[in-house]
Formats: structure tokens, sequence, C-alpha cells
């Protein structure tokens, strides 16, 4: 499939080839979105087999839904939105079957998860931004801010063996895969639509 490249057409390129049923594009499309699904599901902080049924059913959604997707570009925020909805369908359901706190009653059950749930989302929300700008990088550069900023860390020979980047150049690349982020609309965006500076000490990321 010499016409799946790393170019700024890569995405079209694959999401195009799905369509076909091209089994190298679905490999292709699961090793470049795997960890962005598994980003957003581990910020919900599920158990380890819900998270499981969360990955599924997320490409579940996507072979049932790829050929509706009018701009493939859009994919990215496609896949970490249409999972951050499977992990909020999931917490309710959870809520709902919860035991009832005898002391507080079903109510402040009810309000205390929905609570959590909300206090939640605007820091979900903006954590998808980035990971659909990060979505955007080329391979190397998206694959090294992803080992960069995994839990729990990984060692910098070990990020060199993945990314094929030597030790010495990790800092740069990083500076540069930054640099784009910076530059991407998603971010920008993101930056337009944030609470005033200074009154929540900062990013965390």
């Amino acid at each position: 499939m010499n016409h799946i490249d790393a170019g700024t057409d890569a995405v079209t390129a694959l999401v195009e080839a799905a369509r076909q049923d091209d089994p190298e594009a679905w490999h292709r499309l699961v090793d470049r979105y795997a960890p962005l699904i598994a980003a957003v599901v581990r910020g919900f902080r599920l158990q380890s087999s819900d998270a499981e049924d969360i990955v599924q059913t997320v490409w579940m959604r996507l072979y049932e839904h790829l050929h509706e997707l009018r701009e493939p570009r859009a994919l990215p925020r496609w896949v970490v939105t249409t999972t951050r909805n499977e992990c909020l369908r999931l917490l309710r359901t959870t809520q709902r079957v919860h035991p009832v706190d005898p002391t507080g009653g079903p109510e402040a059950l009810d309000r205390a998860v929905a609570t959590a749930v909300e206090d939640h989302i605007l820091d979900v929300e903006r954590h998808e931004v980035l990971l659909a700008a990060i979505a955007q990088l080329p391979d190397q550069q998206r694959t090294l801010l992803l080992l960069l900023v995994a839990d729990p860390p990984v060692p910098y020979r070990e990020i060199s063996r993945r990314t094929g980047i030597p030790s010495g150049g990790i800092g740069p690349t990083r500076a540069r895969a930054l640099r784009r982020l910076r530059e991407s609309a998603e971010v920008l965006g993101l930056m337009h639509t944030r609470p005033h500076a200074g009154s929540n000490g900062g990013d965390r990321r």
C-alpha cells in the first residue's frame, strides 16, 4: 500500500482504504489511534475489564460508522469523542445499579456521582482536544509525545528503541513536536476558549 504514508494525507488515505476493507489499513488505524483511545479511557480511571470493553466498543463503532465520516481528517476527534461518550455511558449505567447508601438515600448518591462526572468533563474535554491535535502529528513525533507522557514513565532507552530517535535527539524532536502542536488549529482553538489566564495556575500538561 504505497499510497499510505506519513504525509499530510495519511489519515484520508487510511480511511479510504479501510472503507474498502483493506486489512493493512485497519491495522494502521489501530496502531495510530489505539494510544488515543487508551489515553481517554485512562482519564476516567475505569476498572481494567470495563476499559477493555470500552476499547472494543469504540473499534466496533468505528467499523460500523466509518463510511458515514464525511471528513476523514475529523477521525481523531471522532475517536476521542466516541470514547468519551462510551465512558460516560458506562458511568451512568454504573450509577443506576450502584448500591444505595442507606444513610444518604438515592438522591444523595445521584448528586455525588453527577457532580463527580460534571467536574471531570471539562478536564476530559481539554485533554481530548490535545489528543486530537497530537494525532495529527507525524508518526514519529506523535509516538514520542505519547511515550513521554505515559504512566508509568517509559525509560529514554526504550523510547529511543521504539521511535528510532537517538537519545540525544529526543529533546530536540520533542521541542519541534510541541511547537507544531502549539500551532495546530485544535490547540489554538483551546487557547481562545479557555478560562482567563492566571485563574487556575496554568495547565498541567
